[in-house]
């Protein structure tokens, strides 16, 4: 019994693909890391092809406009490639093209956040700072 080439594998893998269901488009763009969770957003209404919501298995097609929106942030990109299976970031980057407007307001948003962070851990206290909480608690 012989084994297919692998050749023959890869050329059976990158057929061409008209259509793939909206939750595998997702996932394989590594929008989400599990399809599951891709599903969970759809049904949340988060995922909107146009202006319209829309179900896990809808169709997606190359040139069709979605927007996704995760944690806080708001993606609206244009399908530029089809793929049913996961691929690396870089690779998966260039299925879609995201819209300018959408990178801007984006990218002022996460600047936005940046600024208003505060240091998770502001540092050891100082001698002072330990004695001045010493003198509020012993006051009680």
């Amino acid at each position: 019994m012989s084994t297919p080439s692998r050749a023959a594998a890869t050329s059976t893998a990158s057929a061409v693909i008209a259509a793939v269901r909206a939750d595998k488009w997702l996932w394989a763009a590594r929008f989400f890391k599990t399809r599951g969770l891709a599903v969970e957003a759809i049904d949340k209404g988060h995922v909107r092809l146009g202006d319209e919501r829309i179900k896990p298995s809808r169709l997606l097609r190359i040139g069709d406009t979605l927007t996704v929106q995760k944690e806080g942030l708001t993606w609206t990109f244009t399908i530029r490639a089809l793929i049913d299976r996961r691929l690396s970031a870089p690779l998966a980057a260039a299925l879609y093209e995201e819209t300018a407007a959408s990178l801007a307001a984006r990218q002022i948003l996460l600047d936005q956040r940046r600024a208003q962070a505060t240091p998770r851990f502001p540092g050891r206290p100082t001698k002072r700072d330990r004695r001045a909480l010493e003198d509020f608690l012993s006051e009680a």
